[in-house]
């Protein structure tokens, strides 16, 4: 119970800050346009040079004299140490909310012989707003017999998350020969700086029996588009059902996901929260929603939230507000508002149904990265058309932060659909912290004011 009062004070802490000063609540959405300088929170998770990762903690599940299964953190490297008192205790509170999330479906486990491996991520906010990644590996050891799984949990700043995958390949394959053999492929990680995009770095790790081996690492060159798989978007749910969810999340809306897989849950959320680049989810965001959690769909403010199916009928008992639940497994929605149809401008609606059509045919034909690259750009040209007139609007005076004239701004759009749409867009927390960056980062221009 702690621990989740501790989670429900840390999401409604971010959402505050957020409100303030911008930081994406979405664990996996890019900083917005221009990238923030070194140092600001909205660039933390594409800072080159960085540490790879904070710590790899292992999560396994103890048997209780109840009989019920808990996880607990068996390993954990590197130690923490030299922290600071107050620093001390967030760190070990967090540190007691990470099994909860590497084992969101509840304690009823049993020993198994088989078990397919999966990888899923999730958020942790800490009480200063910054926020730490986790990307898990749920695996079962190697071994003869009935076994249970454990996770293999990397706690890290940095959204890069085809990058973490092929760490944990590397991870899951020394598991199957010994613990001992991960210990220094972990240390030469961490020794080795974050990449830039585009930029590769090599790891040597040595394997018994294998010898020494060279491990590459590569970021794409388009830092905004590597912490997202539109493709699996595109598998579970049709353009037409993708682009009401679209709507609904620039209004900022509830939105509920329903899977039974973590690695769904995960993939297709971040994807749904990058279709709104430029811009930054700036609510509670949870891929996959622990099971002592799930009064969270209760809250009335906006969330992004992801839910095993399995939950489902307890979702819906939940005394909720108005919200879009999204059934992936079948590719349906469940429950809608019943006005998606209506929210975004019908011509521009067409135009990105088209285009995701489009994409969605070519599924074969296009690389992952060239999937990503064009369902994004189809998501970014409907911003710039809509909203890419803002600079101009924004009233600079001889110091401090410029000035939206809002009500200019929406009269000088012509069409009379794409105004009323954006004269709600305009009133969201993602389009203020948007504007209110710009004030602030923006040099003024000669003239202005």
């Amino acid at each position: 119970a702690s621990i989740g009062n501790f989670f429900r004070r840390s999401l409604r802490r971010a959402g505050r800050r957020e409100g303030k000063d911008g930081a994406s609540a979405a664990e996996n959405t890019p900083p917005r346009v221009p990238q923030g300088k070194p140092g600001e929170r909205s660039s933390v998770f594409y800072s080159a040079g960085q540490f790879f990762f904070e710590y790899l903690v292992v999560v396994s599940l103890k048997k209780m004299p109840d009989g019920h299964y808990e996880p607990k953190i068996t390993y954990q490297f590197p130690k923490r140490e030299n922290l600071l008192k107050g620093q001390k205790e967030e760190e070990e509170r967090l540190l007691q909310a990470i099994p909860l999330f590497c084992f969101p479906d509840g304690n009823n486990w049993a020993p198994v012989t088989e078990f397919t491996s999966e990888t899923f991520s999730f958020v942790l906010t800490n009480v200063d707003g910054s926020r730490k990644i986790g990307y898990c590996r749920r695996l079962l050891p190697s071994g003869r017999g009935v076994r249970l799984p454990e996770v293999f949990c990397i706690i890290s700043c940095l959204g890069c998350f085809g990058l973490f995958s092929k760490i944990l390949d590397e991870v899951e394959k020394r598991r199957q020969i010994s613990m001992a053999v991960i210990y220094p492929f972990m240390q030469g990680l961490r020794e080795s700086p974050f990449p830039a995009p585009g930029k590769t770095v090599t790891i040597k790790s040595f394997i018994p029996e294998s010898g020494t081996e060279l491990i590459e690492l590569t970021r794409p060159v388009d830092a905004h588009l590597e912490h997202v798989e539109f493709q699996a978007l595109l598998q579970r749910l049709s353009p037409h059902l993708i682009l009401h969810i679209f709507a609904s999340a620039t209004l900022e809306r509830r939105l509920i996901f329903l899977a039974e897989e973590l690695s769904v849950l995960s993939q297709c959320i971040h994807a749904v929260a990058a279709l709104l680049y430029p811009f930054t989810w700036a609510h509670t965001y949870i891929p996959v929603v622990p099971e002592c959690l799930l009064d969270t769909v209760c809250c009335p403010t906006p969330f992004m939230v992801g839910i095993q199916m399995r939950h489902l009928e307890r979702v819906l008992e939940q005394p909720m507000e108005e919200a879009l639940i999204v059934d992936l497994c079948e590719g349906k929605i469940i429950r809608a508002v019943g006005d998606e149809e209506e929210i975004l401008p019908g011509k521009l609606q067409n135009e990105m149904l088209v285009s995701l059509n489009r994409h969605n045919n070519n599924n074969n034909v296009h690389t992952s990265e060239q999937v990503n690259a064009l369902v994004s750009e189809a998501f970014v040209h409907f911003f710039v058309r809509l909203v890419g007139h803002y600079a101009s609007y924004i009233k600079w005076g001889r110091s401090g932060p410029g000035a939206f004239q809002e009500r200019a701004f929406c009269k000088a759009i012509a069409s009379k659909s794409c105004r009323r749409f954006v004269k709600k867009f305009v009133k969201t927390n993602m389009f203020s912290l948007f504007i209110e960056e710009e004030g602030k980062s923006r040099i003024p221009q000669e003239g202005n004011g």
